[in-house]
């Protein structure tokens, strides 16, 4: 499990609560990948997508949260795997957010804000009419309103395309094969959470909600699930078992290592316990015991190339690069270059500062970036390995890769002038060069006018 550092600023349509613009960081670990690739695919199929084109991301919030922000990607919050107890679970908030993709409603949410803000306009007139005839306490209460009803339009048109992602999502589910007695069972958990902070099941309770109450969807999906003849279908005990691994390698990534070994006690010896205290014990440098989990995973299943990562893992982040670089070999062969594999390899292999294993590390950083351009890591050890042979070109152009995608606007401008420089031209590496500069400068154009925008708004 890697934390990479670049964000995404996202307007989040969210499946179970509304969320603003933010900036949200990305969790990324190949075994994650691989696993939400492969209980999506059968569900982008059913959508009438193509497989690679959609991508699932893992987003480092602990709340229970998904949502979509345009294009064909579906976002999901590390607390709703925390909460969820299966992958069917997961599949079938997964099957909800291609809804949304499908019914184009990041797009379409346009909609909702102009028909909201053509009532708050109107009332608002209608206001300043009132006020200017006197009328001061009718004007406020008539804005009052006009902001209430333009609220109300709003958030019916949100619980609109929530509706409309459920039925698209239960229809996927079918398709598919595949139950949706995960769906049920997790607005379930999100019902009972209701119960427990005290929120009303009622119309007006809920009329500043921006999606359906998780009682009503549930009923609506009952009737839809059980009688669809996936609904006896088995789980599928492949997909489960994985579940169950990354849940725990997650757990241990990203929690307290004293909340890991509750959950996970040493009498606990399955692999997912193992995964969890492996983490844990390395978040608390017990190395030696990090070591001895990876290790016992290691001996039950040798060829299995996410053990063979773990231990890499850990002892290239302890200071035992040289010791790091054949577990994370052996892992990259075992899974064909796996981008995120092969940058831990790169980097370990650098890290020896031993000249001799730069070619290998070169050769493998570029196979990585080759199959996945969005790693700023790996662009990062590629442009060390560059600088290293006295290729400053091609070492610049890499530092703007990494500095692009981490938000480093000035920075990655610079360096994309400094490679286009002296690359030569027209050469596929300088036609990057121009790409990322391009990109830079566009950026930093959209930001000083954003911030123009908020400077106004506080002069008015």
């Amino acid at each position: 499990m890697r934390f990479l550092s670049h964000v995404l600023a996202l307007f989040a349509l969210a499946v179970f609560t509304a969320q603003p613009a933010v900036a949200q960081s990305i969790l990324r670990d190949a075994e994650t990948e691989a696993f939400l690739r492969d209980i999506s695919a059968p569900l982008v199929e059913a959508a009438g997508l193509e497989p690679g084109n959609v991508d699932v991301v893992l987003i480092n919030d602990p709340s229970i949260n998904a949502f979509v922000a345009g294009g064909q990607a579906v976002y999901i919050h590390a607390g709703l795997i925390d909460a969820a107890e299966s992958a069917n679970e997961v599949q079938g908030v997964i099957a909800h957010e291609l809804g949304h993709i499908t019914g184009g409603h990041v797009i379409r949410i346009g909609e909702g804000y102009q028909t909201a803000g053509r009532i708050s306009l109107l009332t608002m007139l209608a206001g300043i009419g009132a006020a200017l005839a006197g009328a001061g306490e009718a004007a406020l209460g008539i804005m009052a309103a006009g902001q209430q009803a333009a609220m109300g339009k709003f958030l019916a048109f949100s619980r609109t395309q929530e509706a409309s992602a459920d039925a698209a999502g239960a229809q996927y589910l079918s398709e598919a094969g595949i139950t949706g007695r995960g769906s049920l069972e997790f607005f379930g958990k999100l019902l009972n959470q209701e119960f427990r902070r005290g929120i009303r099941q009622d119309d007006e309770a809920g009329f500043y909600r921006t999606h359906p109450l998780s009682g009503d969807r549930m009923a609506k999906l009952r009737e839809v699930y059980t009688v669809d003849p996936a609904w006896d279908a088995p789980l599928d005990t492949d997909w489960e078992r994985r579940f169950a691994r990354i849940k725990a390698k997650l757990q241990g990534y990203v929690a307290k290592p004293e909340a890991t070994l509750r959950d996970y006690p040493e009498t606990d010896t399955s692999t997912p316990a193992l995964l969890a205290r492996a983490y844990a014990y390395h978040k608390q440098a017990r190395i030696d015991r990090a070591l001895e989990a990876a290790d016992t995973l290691i001996a039950r299943e040798p060829t299995d190339p996410y053990f063979l990562e773990l231990k890499g893992q850990v002892l290239l982040e302890s200071g035992r690069a040289d010791q790091a670089i054949e577990p994370l070999r052996q892992a990259t062969d075992l899974t064909r270059a796996e981008p995120l594999i092969a940058s831990m390899l790169g980097h370990a292999l650098i890290a020896t500062e031993d000249k001799g294993n730069f070619e290998e590390a070169e050769r493998v950083l570029r196979a990585a970036v080759g199959r996945d351009r969005y790693n700023p890591f790996a662009w990062y050890q590629l442009g060390v390995v560059y600088a290293a042979r006295g290729d400053m070109a091609r070492a610049r152009l890499a530092s703007a890769e990494q500095q692009v995608m981490s938000r480093q606007y000035p920075l990655a401008l610079r360096s994309a002038q400094a490679a286009e420089a002296q690359l030569p031209y027209g050469s596929p590496d300088w036609l990057r060069a121009q790409d990322i500069a391009m990109e830079a400068r566009a950026w930093m154009e959209q930001l000083c006018e954003m911030n123009r925008a908020r400077c106004d708004t506080r002069r008015r």
